[in-house]
């Protein structure tokens, strides 16, 4: 399993010595080479694209199923054969706006609220999906395309469709609102052309704020996922003795599957793993949520060489790894049983009209043996109506976009056990909201004994490293060395490290750097983050060559704030050459603040102040309710001794923001500063107040209010604040200084005595 080979790649470094480490530094380099695209040997220039309808003379049958596909009518040109909402002059009302669409002709029309407030009629471009709702595009001048919020609901009438409705139902969204149909979080080019079209190319001119996104085929065609096929067409026509047949990647992981029926457990076993799941690579590039580095994505290599992935984050998945936010399939997949054993995408679907390749429970029971699993012994619900299907249970829904359903795809046994300690949601409940999750975890019980773990075991240690829980440290150590633990949620553990550093931590992170892996790579890095910067190349340094861009990126980032004197002129001009691609990356992502901000605060930790701040004024131009551009500019100006500038970006931004604990603090901390005390401790008490989860808040107000005299409030504050972040060590550190201060030997004694015991095992290079 790969997970195996993950496992003893990445982990036994640090505990089986030299003779281990060598063997484990040949297999990764040879895995490595596996995941970059590698130019075909005598390639004169790289493929090109021909056309769905070149790829047709000889596919017809695949084209054909693709015709009628979702893929196939991912976008395209508003005609009366594709429109399928109502222009009859319908009117939507949506707080106060009247939204009119009316046609004329084959000219597709609505009158809406534009970026100025005001009505404006707009043509309608494209339409943009097809089930279970349809939305339109509108092209402006400077050639950005922005999706209305007011949607079609393609559903049949009687199942609640046939209707306008707007993806934001309880909100008022004001003209200028980033989330208003023509805002920053619309726009088509950044947010959705990628996966709708096929060979997209943004072309952002950042000097004139304009596009020119152009693609080869307007909807997802065949190139979309098999890659430029100019090579492949030569070699059909030509007979050549290439044994790829011309093709970027092949798909050959569901035909060249041989599966067997398990008679002890009822289950398939597959005969060998791929060390790269192309498929799932693949189709990931759009069924993922990620943040795109660079256009020159190919199939068949590692997602990663090409698009950062989201691991196991805070309000995008659960604790558990169940979805929360909308983060479609692929890291869903990654956590599943079914990953570990070798099932790929179109073992469930087929790759071209994305069906099902079996009706009801019969994709399932192609690995499980109907015998066992559709047994009432199994479900316990062979009298509910409708039946019970193996979705309902192992593939709990949310929906998203308001009538949008999705499936996640982890597979994961139901845990309403997990319900009461973690606040997970559970399917059994979802059914039977009447009752406790205490009443489900007891049905489970019975019905299935009382040890019933699954595969996904991630959610305590996960749930203790983002509540401040003593045992944080411990229960991540368990997770990262589990052969067991999904790698996704390995690469989560690495990156929830860095307040918890142990040297068994450290140690786990030096072998979660050479993992095959590239995400269990940059969940490492991010690791790091705890360790001192003048520490840090020793660990990173070698990743700023690493084979896939992703893991490049991270380290340079992590790497940014080291300080080049003590390196050798082979290593700063190593960093240099990984500056200038760090920048091309960034700069892909200039029409967003947030890409405009990384780049800024890279520049500021480089010393290069004028291009941080250009940056930062950048952002705040074409986004001005970019907040973290206002407060990162601050901090600029606050290292440069200008913080009457600092101070009049913060409150304007506070006018932007007023409930921004960001700025609330960044303000106190600046009249701090300016000895304006009375005014330092209100932003700084709001700041605290504001996001309670942010330990460091409280403890600098609490300061702020011990300065004042009010050293009774103070310890009051620090006291509430550890109930909430038992393993804040400055929370603990701001209570045994208080309580001397106070004159208060046993309460100093109580907090040093929990600060030690954090403290036991804490390394010396994270101090």
């Amino acid at each position: 399993m790969i997970s195996r080979i993950r496992s003893s790649a990445g982990r036994c470094r640090t505990r089986c010595g030299l003779h281990i480490f060598l063997l484990v530094a040949m297999a990764t380099a040879t895995l490595w080479a596996a995941l970059s695209y590698v130019m075909p040997t005598g390639a004169a220039e790289p493929p090109s694209y021909v056309g769905a309808g070149t790829c047709s003379e000889c596919h017809a049958a695949e084209t054909s199923r693709w015709r009628t596909s979702h893929h196939a009518l991912a976008m395209q040109t508003a005609a009366p054969a594709t429109v399928l909402g109502d222009f009859a002059n319908a009117t939507y009302e949506h707080y106060g706006v009247t939204t009119t669409f009316s046609r004329s002709g084959d000219k597709f029309m609505v009158r809406t609220d534009g970026p100025d407030g005001a009505l404006h009629d707009y043509p309608v471009g494209y339409t943009f999906g097809v089930y279970p709702l349809q939305q339109y595009l509108i092209e402006f001048p400077d050639g950005r395309m922005q999706a209305l919020s007011i949607a079609w609901d393609t559903r049949p009438k009687a199942e609640g469709g046939q209707r306008w409705f707007h993806l934001y139902p309880n909100e008022a969204i004001p003209h200028d609102d980033p989330l208003h149909w023509t805002g920053l979080y619309q726009n088509w080019n950044f947010s959705c052309a990628e996966c709708h079209s096929t060979d997209v190319h943004k072309n952002y001119d950042a000097a004139k704020n304009r596009y020119h996104t152009t693609w080869s085929e307007i909807d997802v065609a065949c190139e979309a996922c098999h890659g430029a096929g100019s090579r492949h067409v030569a070699w059909a026509k030509h007979e050549n003795a290439d044994p790829d047949k011309g093709l970027e990647a092949s798909f050959k992981e569901h035909a060249e599957a041989l599966w067997t029926i398990d008679p002890k457990t009822g289950n398939a076993q597959r005969d060998a793993l791929q060390p790269l799941r192309t498929e799932l690579e693949t189709c990931g590039r759009c069924h993922s949520r990620r943040a795109e580095l660079s256009e020159t994505w190919r199939p068949g290599q590692s997602l990663s060489s090409t698009h950062l992935v989201s691991l196991i984050e805070r309000h995008l998945y659960h604790v558990d790894g169940q979805i929360e936010d909308e983060v479609y399939e692929y890291g869903s997949f990654r956590q599943s049983k079914m990953f570990a054993k070798g099932v790929t995408c179109s073992d469930c679907h087929d790759p071209h009209s994305l069906e099902l390749r079996a009706s009801g429970d019969g994709v399932c029971l192609q690995c499980h043996a109907g015998a066992k699993y559709q047994a009432a012994t199994h479900s316990f619900h062979e009298k509910v109506v409708p039946p019970l299907t193996c979705v309902s249970c192992h593939m709990p829904s949310r929906t998203y976009m308001v009538v949008h359903v999705r499936h996640d795809h982890s597979f994961r046994i139901p845990r309403p056990d997990r319900t009461a300690s973690f606040g997970t949601p559970n399917t059994c409940n979802n059914c039977h909201q009447d009752k406790s999750p205490q009443w489900a975890a007891a049905a489970i019980g019975r019905w299935y004994g009382p040890e019933r773990k699954g595969y996904q075991n991630f959610a305590e240690a996960l749930h203790a490293a983002r509540t401040d829980s003593p045992a944080a440290a411990s229960l991540l150590h368990q997770i990262v060395t589990d052969a067991r633990t999904p790698g996704i949620a390995v690469a989560t553990a690495f990156a929830e490290m860095p307040r918890y550093l142990t040297p068994k931590l450290v140690a786990d992170l030096r072998g979660g750097l050479t993992d095959i892996d590239p995400l269990i790579r940059l969940g490492a890095l991010r690791g790091l983050e705890g360790v001192a910067p003048d520490q840090r190349w020793s660990f990173a340094g070698r990743l700023l060559t690493d084979p896939v861009l992703a893991v490049r990126v991270e380290a340079t980032s992590l790497l940014a704030a080291v300080p080049m004197a003590g390196l050798s002129a082979d290593d700063r001009q190593r960093f240099e050459h990984a500056t200038q691609e760090y920048v091309e990356v960034q700069r892909l992502a200039a029409d967003r603040p947030e890409g405009r901000v990384t780049l800024g605060a890279f520049f500021a930790q480089r010393g290069q102040t004028d291009e941080a701040e250009a940056e930062y004024r950048a952002a705040m131009k074409f986004a001005p309710r970019s907040i973290p551009a206002y407060v990162n500019l601050a901090d600029l100006y606050r290292g440069l001794g200008r913080d009457k500038e600092g101070e009049k970006v913060l409150r304007e931004a506070l006018a932007l923001a007023p409930d921004n604990a960001a700025v609330h603090y960044a303000l106190g901390l600046l009249l701090v500063r300016r000895h304006d005390m009375q005014e330092a401790t209100a932003m700084l008490a709001k700041a605290a107040e504001l996001d309670p989860q942010r330990a460091h808040y409280a403890y600098v107000y609490a300061i702020a209010l011990n300065s004042a005299g009010q050293h009774d409030e103070a310890r009051r504050l620090l006291e509430t604040s550890h109930t909430q972040h038992p393993a804040d060590r400055e929370t603990l550190r701001g209570l045994v200084s208080l309580a001397n201060d106070a004159g208060d030997g046993q309460a100093a004694a109580h907090w040093a005595e929990l600060l030690a015991r954090l403290n036991a095992s804490e390394p010396s290079e994270t101090r």
